[in-house]
């Protein structure tokens, strides 16, 4: 069985501060009570899936933060010119015109 990495997040704090049960807030994100569940647990998710989450909460996206903390961490040897270099392979150059980060 792998194992995956604990991860910090408020999805459970933010979900009971609006009387959201995990069935409701399931449903709202389209992912299922046993994910949620998980998540809340510190269980590492995809990037939709926090997504998902962060929306159903009733948050923006610009508020992805307050949901999952570490979204708003980088890494000291994480180069954005890297990285890009890695979207614009992986997904053409057409994803970072969309980004604003190619002309």
């Amino acid at each position: 069985m792998s194992q995956r990495r604990a991860s910090s997040n408020n999805v459970r704090t933010l979900r009971e501060e609006i009387l959201l049960s995990k069935a409701e807030l399931a449903r709202r994100a389209g992912i299922s009570p046993l994910t949620v569940d998980r998540i809340e647990g510190g269980a590492e998710c995809r990037l939709d899936t926090k997504r998902k989450i962060i929306l159903a909460l009733g948050k923006k996206l610009e508020q992805k933060e307050e949901v999952f903390p570490d979204l708003g961490q980088r890494t000291d040897d994480e180069d954005p010119e890297t990285t890009d270099a890695n979207a614009a392979r992986r997904f053409g150059d057409g994803a970072l015109k969309k980004l604003g980060k190619k002309e």
